[in-house]
């Protein structure tokens, strides 16, 4: 019974292998794909190199900062218990305003716990990675039937609710999360904030809309979990409740 057990892991295992490689097959189809490991693949592995990372067993982890135009990218071993900032990567045009997205057309930059959904490399903005918007929370907090969607880091330099980062950057955030999937890592957490959420910041946003509830509650739930990221580097562990707020864990 343990041996039929071991082997029926070691064929998951296997089997998982050979589906992420075909994953990674599958994109290199894709012109833009190949331009991007033959311009970027180099500054990729440099880059891990340089924090002690091997390309084969490594998971990356976004955060999104809206009013600074940055996303993060960290990254730390399948073992390891801590994640390291590798790069930042400027957001060069931006849209909306401080607070969630709630429907479609608003111009909104989404806000929450996220994770990327789709690899697009014939995206009309070059590259694009799907942001899984709109999450649990957002279907019960939005204008429901008009909740929008395909929210995407993508390159070019223009937006009506995605984070663009130029052609160029996106070459390499491409390659960095081919990687990621490549090797295992299923689920690439995205979360997207208002602002680095320092108490200063946390408590000026909070004194600037204490008439905006919805913003108010969301806004405290992304503090909690930019708190455990600081102190833990560990994405929080998020479930959604049903009056659309969120669970926050470490």
């Amino acid at each position: 019974m343990i041996f039929r057990f071991v082997i029926s892991l070691t064929l998951l295992m296997l089997l998982s292998e050979i589906q992420a490689q075909s994953f990674k097959k599958d994109q290199l189809r894709y012109s833009r794909v190949r331009t991007a490991y033959a311009e970027k693949e180099s500054s990729v592995l440099l880059l891990l190199s340089d924090a002690g990372l091997e390309k084969s067993s490594f998971n990356i982890y976004l955060r999104a900062f809206k009013q600074e135009k940055e996303i993060e990218l960290w990254a730390k071993d399948v073992n390891s218990t801590k994640f390291s900032l590798l790069k930042t990567y400027k957001v060069c045009a931006t849209c909306g305003e401080l607070g969630p997205k709630r429907q479609q057309g608003d111009l909104q930059i989404p806000e929450g716990y996220y994770h990327i959904d789709r690899f697009n490399p014939a995206s009309n903005f070059y590259l694009s990675l799907g942001i899984n918007y709109p999450n649990a929370s957002d279907k019960i907090l939005g204008t429901k039937g008009k909740l929008g969607g395909d929210i995407f880091i993508h390159g070019a330099c223009v937006t009506i609710g995605c984070l663009p980062i130029t052609d160029d950057q996106i070459k390499e955030l491409y390659v960095f999360c081919i990687e990621a999937r490549n090797h295992g890592q299923t689920t690439i957490p995205v979360s997207i904030f208002p602002t680095k959420l320092t108490d200063k910041n946390y408590q000026a946003l909070i004194n600037e809309n204490s008439s905006s509830v919805d913003c108010l509650n969301l806004w405290k739930d992304l503090k909690k979990g930019f708190d455990i990221f600081d102190k833990t580097k560990l994405p929080p562990n998020v479930s959604f409740l049903r009056n659309g707020r969120h669970h926050i864990g470490d």
